[in-house]
């Protein structure tokens, strides 16, 4: 499928600004941003060969060919999320999701890979998805099928039979369990063999209860110590990362203690909490944006009133841990749990990092040098030789106002473009 194609499904309105993937193309921009030492480059030109980075160097008085001028924006490498839902519909929450079927909620998930592409985001990773649709998506995506950001996915989250990863809407009579539960060593160790069976990249599991699932309290702690261990060290044998869904401080420190590889959410994280993430070089995934849309537009999304009162209990003290973990020096990547909110504003929250501690530079190496790390996915997060060809352009300077993030006015994934609303 040519690069023309391509950025036409994204929108009809949107024209195609350079030549096809196959070519070499120079991309001169007034400012690069080396995300990996914080240094600015002025006047640079990015050569791009087929999908790759081949150079970045100082522009030359003579004319390139196939030269792409994008003007006064600065470049920088395309943006990771390491916490989405792509999966479903962000308006059908609560009751609302029972009513679409696996194909529609795939379907919406093309529609949302699709905006989170445009968005500047060209890498996620997609933590907990029924009927393995984030599998499918991501190859339909690897493929050409359809326009979306590289993928690692988990398939069905695991967890404990009532719990979090659990659907409990439903009653008794219905018999409904997700495709994840799992309760004890042995019932663990055979969903996480048949998850990797069917084409998962990672594990996600619920180690506390939630503020979105029915009946379930925050600062419990679901899996058992050994329980965790044992999810644990038998993905690690086989060489899969493992998140685990933690708000509780205590399921916080038991997930740390039993080797994952982050912790998603640590709303409730304390002291000890911090200091054995930073011990144990444990990744925390805070999503600090999303409580203000959970409590302002919750309630006409379809969340339940027990979830909106769990977000009142927990979202400024996980703001506060953020900035306290930040503060200790602990390991953060960006991730934002978009799908709880509509799919295209991830960026809005590099302005919470920053409000809560971060440096504009730290907010961005979070969403791409230590998102990469956290992915383990080469050649993304870092514009450099030999790097994929995954860059947006933004007007002005992110390290001086980070919101210019949340409307980038290019991107480029693998040397194709998707984005352009630059005059040519």
């Amino acid at each position: 499928m040519s690069a023309r194609w391509r950025l036409a499904l994204l929108s009809s309105a949107l024209l195609y600004a350079g030549p096809a993937a196959s070519d070499v193309v120079h991309i001169k921009a007034a400012r690069v941003l080396d995300v990996e030492s914080g240094d600015m480059l002025t006047n640079h030109v990015i050569r791009v060969v087929d999908d790759r980075v081949e150079s970045i160097s100082p522009a030359p008085q003579a004319r390139l060919e196939n030269l792409l001028d994008l003007g006064d924006v600065t470049v920088l490498p395309g943006l990771i999320d390491a916490h989405v839902h792509l999966i479903g519909d962000a308006d059908a929450q609560g009751y609302g999701n029972l009513a679409a079927s696996v194909p529609r909620n795939t379907l919406f998930g093309v529609k949302n890979a699709r905006e989170t592409l445009a968005a500047g985001f060209t890498a996620v990773r997609n933590v907990g998805a029924g009927s393995f649709a984030d599998v499918a998506l991501r190859d339909a995506i690897d493929a050409g099928d359809v326009p979306g950001p590289r993928m690692r996915v988990s398939g069905p989250s695991v967890g404990i039979t009532g719990g979090h990863c659990d659907n409990n809407l439903l009653p008794p009579e219905a018999g409904q369990f997700s495709e994840g539960v799992a309760d004890g060593a042995a019932e663990i160790i055979k969903v996480l063999r048949r998850n990797k069976k069917y084409g998962t990249d990672l594990v996600k599991f619920c180690a506390t209860g939630g503020v979105l699932s029915k009946g379930t309290a925050i600062g419990d702690q679901q899996y058992t110590d050994s329980e965790m261990k044992a999810l644990v060290d038998e993905s690690h044998r086989r060489g899969i990362k493992v998140a685990a869904h933690a708000h509780g401080t205590q399921g916080i420190i038991a997930a740390i203690k039993a080797g994952v590889d982050s912790v998603e959410h640590a709303s409730l994280i304390d002291d000890e909490g911090i200091r054995l993430a930073v011990e144990y070089g444990t990744t925390l995934v805070m999503d600090i944006f999303v409580s203000d849309y959970i409590l302002q537009g919750g309630e006409a999304a379809g969340f339940l009133p027990e979830s909106l009162e769990k977000e009142r209990m927990v979202g400024a003290a996980q703001r506060d841990g953020f900035r306290r973990a930040h503060a200790a020096g602990a390991n953060i990547a960006f991730g934002t749990d978009a799908g709880v909110f509509p799919h295209g504003k991830n960026a809005q929250q590099f302005s919470y990092m920053v409000k809560y501690g971060m440096t504009e530079l730290e907010a961005i190496q979070a969403a791409t040098v230590k998102g990469a790390e956290l992915l383990g996915m080469d050649g993304v997060g870092a514009l450099s030789p030999g790097a994929y060809a995954d860059l947006i352009a933004v007007k002005g300077d992110p390290l001086q106002d980070i919101r210019t993030l949340e409307s980038p006015v290019f991107v480029m994934k693998g040397g194709e473009i998707y984005r352009s609303e630059l005059d040519q």
